[in-house]
């Protein structure tokens, strides 16, 4: 549960909702029913699925199926027998039985489904069933299999090369644009070797899945691990590389299963011992005695033959990036000579954790008959005390095989100190092992809402302060001095409804929303448990997690899904009222994306794609768009930014191969083109005509800059990791700004008319690497070196006008604000428009014009809502009176300047990203 604000990597936030329809008729009668006759059944209530001819729901059935064999078959068999409902060819050889839930007579049986032997990702679906008297009656069938899947699954890419392009587009998405000092980002650094400040990456590849996009897109699936030192946390990424292209298609925050430590046999297990919380109460702790010693280690919970205990390991002084992903060398259980465990124990958040994993595990053990995280006696193990580089860490997270505490601050106590915190992240455990819920977009924030729902039930039954005006915060109790409101992490009573609060962004803030728009959700649970009672509402919202979610479903889905559960459980009349105005409280109904509105000019929607940004100049944009089911490669597309002159033009080839990164003078555009042999810098004119193939690498190139005839883009391999190359004219010629010193790293490239600046990072006669920036005249050849003003950790975005050159500095740690910096193309009158310390300096991007000067600004603060998203703020050459380019409520970034004061961006609002514009700013919103 991080308390820090997401990193970026765009891309797609979300998708249309389904809409509900009640199919079937009642059979045509010609006479009259004979008396014996049974009455013909009602009619199937079939929701029909989108993009799919495999109904999203079919409900209200009682039709028998195979008694003899296992669930699993006799599932199999309804949906083979009802081909014709279901529209899956063959059940036997696309369905893989995931996990039957049992309870009592009834059965629900999870299907992965697989195209050509290939997993699906999200592709699953469920079957619900009754057995009683050796018959098996089918009730009710949900989920997602898709039916247009028709793609080739030899992949063309090695699963080497996936994981290399894997590893490279998480650094790119960790460096944000930066080029940074080499070391651990202190301002100078000795020599060139540092790397200490550079993030400890590890990929691992799990094989192919088909993204359900169209017909399908191939991909390698790599996992990476590792820590990055400058956002101080840990990393797991779940990255998609196009198995045919080798581009990664899809990246979002993932877990990583850790090695699980050999068990050890318990001498004694049973033995109770006692702790004190850090709140200061007495509590009972089961423990294991192992000769002299007693450890932390819960046998009686799980004494069941088989059954792995609750484990609680001394981590004091591992660094944090050592244990995400892994199992740290050399820790062991916290012990204590006797029965009662001292201060240090519950210092370092050790007993509150042990407490606390027990109190979760008898909450699904007890209320759901659920065994363990995974519901099969999985260990639940929990590290505390890890550490950051030797300081105090204040944060904790699941990483899929355990819990792992940071130490705590003066502020913050190690964060298994609220119950709540410990129930919602073992929580995320039970929802990767039933609806698998993909952690981003809708689905990511279903994933949070339902994890601060368990965990928040589970901290109020234990309690029992369920009537209190603050049980619906999260994480109140984790503070040393500020109040529970003001120390809660999130609060499921906020009110938050889409039509007002609903935050579309990009796969670069947040993960597409997962917390920004998780309590709209979470607070419509929560409101039926207050309205229907804990008891009743537990047993809904775990029966539609477990029972009926897919990993891909959205609000409107999950909606569907919590109504037929409670349905299942007997809930009717008012009850079943109070639970369809609960999602209406929070606008959760069909249709409600529909309703957002903007004030921009769309000039192409749905883009559809990630790591690519728009460029823009002399009345033209280009931009990187996929499909519309976003499956196929990426191609370029460019057009007028003011909208006219017919529909966008093709200007790349549509070749399998992602073509990206696009920038336009007016005249030419220029791009990358990355393919499964490594990347080539490709220009085509506007008008028409031949590609050019300017530079073929086999790594990959990017931040590519057309003017005039001057191309330029950044490349680097194992040997020089960044170097600014360009051409000009005709020549094939490549130049480096380098000037071939392997001791100088370059990059960043702006470019404008036969202006080159960039970013440089050399070695002083006094032996420290120093970064400054640097204009070089490609008509004369002469350098201007721009000296560092102070240290920098790291500098960005460079833009360079007809006047000035513009960027970005980064000299503070983790203050997330950049200062924005200014020089005239001569090297004079450098200036810092915005200081770091200044409440303005929260900026990512910005690009310019010799009239205007455009760049993204956020809101900070712990709570992420509309008004704390990436907007746009323009202001004169000077930094001067500021305003709103577009007052559309949702996130606007990757910011491309034409002429003037039209700009055109990426913007999430709708829930997609669309590329859009406006002529000049909306002024004050």
């Amino acid at each position: 549960m991080s308390k820090t604000r997401p990193t970026a990597a765009p891309g797609r936030t979300s998708r249309a909702a389904g809409v509900a329809a009640l199919l079937g008729a009642a059979a045509l009668l010609t006479g009259a029913l004979p008396a014996h006759a049974a009455p013909a059944p009602p009619p199937a209530d079939v929701v029909p699925g989108e993009g799919t001819a495999t109904p999203a729901l079919v409900g209200n059935i009682a039709e028998q199926a195979p008694a003899a064999g296992t669930p699993a078959d006799a599932a199999r068999g309804h949906l083979a027998a009802k081909r014709g409902r279901y529209a899956i060819t063959d059940p036997r050889r696309d369905l893989t039985a995931a996990d039957t839930v049992r309870d009592g007579a009834a059965e629900t049986v999870r299907f992965q489904q697989r195209h050509r032997g290939v997993k699906v990702l999200g592709g699953q679906y469920l079957v619900r069933m009754q057995s009683e008297d050796g018959e098996r009656l089918v009730t009710g069938t949900s989920g997602k299999y898709f039916t247009g899947l028709d793609v080739d699954a030899t992949a063309s890419v090695p699963a080497a090369t996936a994981s290399e392009r894997a590893l490279s587009s998480v650094r790119t998405e960790l460096a944000a644009g930066k080029l940074r000092l080499p070391g651990t980002g202190e301002p100078r650094r000795p020599g060139r070797q540092g790397g200490a400040g550079r993030p400890r990456l590890a990929a691992a590849s799990h094989g192919l899945v088909v993204l359900p996009r169209g017909k399908g897109v191939l991909t390698h699936h790599v996992t990476v691990t590792g820590y990055d030192p400058l956002a101080k946390a840990p990393v797991k990424q779940e990255v998609y590389v196009d198995a045919h292209a080798g581009f990664p298609v899809l990246s979002y925050s993932g877990i990583q299963n850790a090695v699980d430590p050999a068990a050890k046999k318990a001498e004694q297990p049973g033995t109770t011992g006692r702790g004190v919380k850090l709140d200061g109460e007495k509590v009972k702790l089961e423990v294991e005695q192992r000769g002299s010693a007693y450890l932390l280690v819960d046998h009686t919970r799980t004494a069941k033959a088989g059954k792995k205990p609750i484990t609680t390991w001394d981590a004091a002084g591992v660094d944090v990036g050592d244990a995400s992903g892994k199992w740290p060398a050399g820790i062991k259980e916290v012990a204590s000579p006797s029965k009662t465990f001292g201060k240090e124990a519950t210092e370092s958040g050790a007993v509150d954790a042990h407490w606390a994993a027990g109190q979760v595990y008898d909450y699904y053990k007890k209320q759901h008959r659920r065994d363990s995280l995974d519901g099969r006696g999985m260990a639940v193990n929990s590290l505390v005390g890890v550490t950051e580089y030797g300081v105090p860490y204040a944060n904790a997270f699941w990483d899929g095989d355990k819990m792992v505490y940071g130490s705590g601050d003066e502020e913050y106590k190690s964060l298994a100190a609220d119950l709540d915190v410990v129930g919602h992240e073992m929580t995320h455990g039970v929802v990767e092992h039933t609806a698998g819920l993909v952690y981003t977009g809708q689905s990511g924030a279903l994933n949070e809402a339902v994890a601060d729902y368990f965990g928040n039930a589970i901290d109020v039954n234990v309690s029992g302060d369920e009537k209190s005006p603050d049980a619906g915060l999260i994480g109140e109790d984790l503070c040393r001095t500020k109040s529970p409101r003001d120390c809660a992490l999130r609060d499921l009573n906020d009110g938050r409804t889409t039509s007002k609060d609903f935050l579309g962004v990009s796969f670069g803030l947040d993960r597409g929303g997962v917390h920004l728009n998780s309590t709209i959700f979470s607070g419509a649970l929560w409101d039926i448990r207050e309205d229907l009672g804990g008891k009743q509402a537990d047993r809904i919202v775990y029966k539609a997690l477990t029972e009926y979610l897919t990993p891909l479903d959205g609000f409107t889905e999950a909606r569907a899904a919590v109504l037929a559960a409670a349905k299942d459980l007997g809930v009717t009349g008012d009850k079943l009222k109070k639970v369809t105005r609960a999602f209406a409280a929070h606008g959760i109904v069909p249709g409600w994306e529909q309703a957002i509105g903007v004030d921009t000019d769309t000039l192409l929607g749905d883009l559809n794609t990630r790591g690519t940004a728009p460029g823009a100049g002399g009345g033209w944009w280009a931009a990187s768009k996929s499909d519309a089911e976003g499956e196929e490669a990426y191609s370029v597309w460019a057009g007028r930014t003011d909208g006219r002159g017919g529909a966008p033009r093709l200007i790349s080839p549509n070749d399998g191969r992602y073509h990206i990164g696009p920038d336009t003078d007016g005249t030419t555009v220029a791009w990358v083109a990355v393919g499964a042999n490594g990347s080539d810098v490709l220009s085509r004119p506007l008008k028409g005509g031949p590609i050019r193939k300017i530079r073929s690498l086999p790594t990959l190139a990017g931040a590519v800059r057309v003017s005039g005839d001057v191309v330029t883009w950044q490349e680097g391999d194992q040997a020089r990791p960044s170097r600014v190359a360009w051409v000009r004219g005709n020549d094939p010629k490549v130049h480096y700004a380098d000037g071939d010193d392997a001791t100088i790293t370059t990059g960043l490239p702006a470019l404008h008319g036969t202006k080159l600046a960039y970013g440089k990072v050399y070695p002083t006669p006094d032996g420290y690497s120093e970064i400054s920036t640097e204009i070089l005249d490609l008509a004369t050849g002469a350098k201007t070196l721009l000296p560092a003003k102070g240290g920098h950790i790291g500098i960005g975005n460079l833009v360079l006008t007809g006047k000035h050159l513009y960027w970005l500095v980064d000299d503070i740690m983790d203050d997330n604000r950049q200062i924005l910096r200014r020089a005239n193309v001569d090297g004079t009158g450098m200036t810092d428009l915005i200081g770091e310390t200044d409440e303005r300096a929260y900026i990512w991007s910005l690009d310019a014009t010799d009239q205007a000067l455009t760049h993204t600004y956020f809101k900070p603060g712990q709570d992420l809502v509309n008004s704390s998203l990436s907007k746009l703020i323009q202001t004169d050459p000077a930094g001067l009176n500021p305003v709103r380019v577009s007052c559309s409520r949702g996130e606007q970034y990757g910011v491309a300047a034409d002429t003037g004061k039209r700009v055109v961006w990426g913007d999430g609002t709708t829930g997609h990203t669309d590329l859009v514009t406006r002529e000049r700013p909306a002024g004050r919103c």
